[in-house]
């Protein structure tokens, strides 16, 4: 997730001071819908909403986990806009509006949590473990290596987190290349951009990708011709990098990782479950999250085939920064296999910042801020001004509620400027270290080595290979527009 400033919610302000409260409107799905943006409430709204993300900016430094000023944000706003209905005899409109936010923050997450229950499950059979093992026992040179994990970061992405695959990037240069800071430096500016550009071009992604497909938007295999200007993103950028990478070969490492039993079946399994989900979405018109939880029942069976079947071994694992492979000194026994266990271990802060972002943006929505800024953006600017925008501020304020207020504004746009506004969404992150959060994981996990000012000394290039991508993306998909 991107880190965040309030750049686009001070225009919501400016866009409601000419509005007169209270005005009635008429609005998708309602019969009628006051215009608060020049009220009190709303007023209340954008403040509330700001005070909270200074507060998500400030995580770190209070200490003060992110979801909770949002998720507190999210209901003062609606207590706030619940009380003026409610004066005006209004009640079930109010209460419409939020169910149906409620219900796409539902959908997105079942479909997260199983999507996550996958990625746990394979990290816990040691999936990645070895993946990263394969890599450092290949005896790649530096710029073999750079290109090496910049390519698999940008393919693994495509159906996993950002920041999880960019975590695993980091750990291989920093196993191979500790000697070189100059190339650990490098390699984790270039995972960042490959990360966040191999989530453009498929719904699984990024949960900006996944909310526009989930609405119906764009379909599932239309994504895919974001392909090539992903590519475009990632390769120009880590074209100028490479020239900047040592010479050389890193020494040797002994590393050795065994996958536990039943890993490459599970990796099958959520294939699988992709091909259901789109089946769910595609062919049958039902949501994809149900398709999704059809596939949580996959890994449920097999769980439970892995504990009939069960058997005690010894487990054999690697110090990666020793390089050397050690004997665990609990057995096999204490990795039993339980689904249950990798639904607890979900990120659930994040899950509900992501609820409480969904609450907010809804209630500005409702209000009718994003109404008037909608107007300016693909009104006065266009669509294609506005969409490229779009990726700029992502790389400021977390792309999830710009996303979001996108989908709740639902210009009138085409195929091809919905598939622009979710790349640049996508990928505008890597525009700054802080932008994503692929980047705010590795400046912690090479910390020293990967700063932001390690990231904005490329900044030139990352802008060149974004406006590239763009630019490919015209070029390439002209008839969609």
């Amino acid at each position: 997730m991107n880190s965040s400033r309030m750049l686009p919610f001070q225009a919501l302000a400016a866009a409601g001071l000419g509005v007169m409260p209270l005005a009635a409107s008429a609005a998708p799905g309602l019969s009628r819908q006051l215009d608060l943006s020049g009220h009190f409430v709303g007023y209340l709204a954008l403040a509330l909403f700001g005070v909270a993300y200074v507060f998500v900016v400030l995580e770190e430094v209070l200490e003060l986990r992110k979801s909770k000023p949002m998720m507190l944000a999210a209901a003062l706003i609606w207590v706030a806009i619940a009380v003026v209905y409610k004066d005006e005899g209004m009640s079930e409109v109010a209460e419409a509006a939020i169910r149906h936010d409620v219900l796409d923050y539902g959908e997105l997450l079942l479909f997260l949590i199983v999507s996550i229950a996958y990625i746990n499950a394979m990290e816990e059979r040691r999936v990645f473990d070895s993946l990263r093992s394969w890599l450092v026992n290949r005896g790649f040179s530096y710029r073999q290596l750079f290109w090496v994990t910049g390519i698999l970061a940008f393919l693994i992405s495509s159906v996993s987190n950002n920041m999880t695959t960019a975590m695993l990037m980091c750990a291989v240069v920093m196993a191979v290349g500790k000697e070189n800071p100059r190339f650990v430096g490098l390699s984790c500016v270039n995972t960042v951009v490959a990360a966040n550009a191999g989530g453009a071009f498929c719904p699984f992604g990024d949960i900006t990708t996944l909310m526009v497909w989930q609405k119906g938007i764009v379909e599932f295999w239309t994504f895919f011709k974001l392909f090539i200007p992903s590519v475009v993103n990632f390769v120009i950028p880590a074209g100028l990098m490479c020239l900047a990478v040592p010479k050389g070969r890193p020494a040797p490492i002994l590393s050795k990782i065994t996958l536990r039993r039943g890993a490459k079946r599970i990796v099958l399994l959520f294939l699988l479950t992709v091909l259901t989900a789109v089946g769910f979405q595609n062919g049958l018109q039902l949501p994809a999250a149900v398709g999704m939880m059809a596939g949580l029942t996959y890994l449920q069976l097999f769980g439970y085939f892995l504990h009939l079947t069960h058997r005690d071994e010894p487990a054999v694992g690697i110090d990666p920064m020793a390089g050397e492979a050690v004997t665990e000194e609990e057995p096999e026994s204490t990795f039993r296999f339980d689904v249950f266990h990798h639904l607890a271990r979900m990120e659930w802060d994040t899950l509900l910042f992501f609820y409480g972002v969904v609450l907010c943006v809804g209630g500005l929505n409702f209000i009718g801020y994003l109404h008037h800024l909608s107007d300016f953006l693909y009104g006065e600017l266009g669509a294609t001004s506005a969409n490229t925008l779009v990726g700029v501020i992502s790389a400021l304020v977390d792309n999830i509620p710009v996303m979001f207020a996108i989908l709740s504004m639902h210009p009138e746009m085409s195929t091809g400027q919905w598939l622009l506004v979710t790349l640049t969404a996508g990928v505008g992150g890597s525009l700054l270290s802080v932008g994503s959060a692929a980047g705010v994981a590795l400046m912690g996990q090479a910390k020293g080595v990967y700063t932001f000012v390690t990231h904005l000394k490329w900044a030139p290039a990352i802008v060149l290979g974004y406006l590239a991508g763009i630019g490919a993306h015209f070029l390439l998909n002209a008839a969609m527009f």
